[in-house]
């Protein structure tokens, strides 16, 4: 990874965690996290709706300097819509980062790349930070057009903006196939395709934008793979999920450099 960019970890919690265990489990990331881990990477939890309020106050209470995520939102502020939840309500518990695009978002609840543009630009509007999601199929990738899905991916869903505001964003780069089967796609294969990101931003926003976005990867990242992933040029943080679940594991995956590749 760039020194110029702080390195992002990102646990996504999925529908994992009621709001009891959630307290717990921030609480417990807290005592293994020291100020040196903090400042060399910035550290984000994404717990399920139901927690987001309980985690808000133990972050802000015991003076935790982890950074409050969301997994998911709706793309208008407010309106009669059963069971959803605007930027707006997630912007007031302090929610700084919001995860848009999410492969099983799209594959499971059909999110088109028009939806999560919409998703995109409402988590903007509400002055938070959106972490796009983007990533091929097996059968894609197998067939020679991984390169390709991933880039119609990057530009439906950041076309129109501005390269100040794609410069500031986040993508994660999470292979379908490697989420939740234990897979997990090599240190090349990943840099590849972050790199082939970066390349793809430079191209249509310039080249200030492409070196200030933060590039994740996401995928079955365990402590053990974690530090040949991150040590990786264009690889600037991981999406972490069944292994953000336990605060052991997801320490030392925020403390990857201190294992070496």
């Amino acid at each position: 990874m760039s020194s110029d960019r702080k390195p992002l970890i990102s646990g996504n919690w999925k529908m994992h965690l009621n709001h009891l265990e959630a307290i717990t489990t921030v609480q417990q990331l807290s005592y293994l996290l020291s100020e040196d881990d903090y400042e060399a990477v910035e550290v984000t939890v994404h717990p399920p709706f139901t927690a987001l309020r309980s985690v808000q106050t133990v972050l802000q209470a015991d003076r935790i300097p982890i950074v409050l995520g969301a997994q998911n939102c709706h793309w208008e502020s407010e309106g009669a819509y059963t069971g959803e939840v605007s930027p707006a309500m997630l912007a007031k518990l302090d929610v700084r980062y919001v995860i848009v695009g999410h492969s099983e978002r799209r594959q499971l609840f059909g999110e088109s790349d028009e939806i999560v543009a919409r998703k995109l630009r409402a988590v903007l509007g509400a002055a938070m930070t959106p972490i796009l999601c983007v990533g091929e199929t097996l059968e894609e990738r197998e067939e020679g057009r991984a390169l390709d899905k991933v880039a119609g991916q990057v530009r439906a869903a950041l076309d129109g903006l501005g390269a100040d505001t794609v410069g500031g964003l986040v993508v994660a780069y999470e292979p379908i196939w490697a989420i939740g089967t234990g897979r997990t796609a090599s240190a090349a294969d990943a840099q590849e395709m972050c790199a082939h990101i970066r390349s793809l931003v430079a191209d249509g926003w310039g080249p200030a934008a492409a070196s200030s976005l933060r590039i994740q990867y996401g995928g079955s990242v365990k402590p053990v793979n974690a530090p040949e992933l991150m040590a990786q040029d264009d690889i600037d943080g991981a999406l972490v999920g069944g292994a953000s679940l336990v605060a052991d594991d997801f320490a030392r995956i925020v403390n990857h450099r201190l294992y070496g590749a």
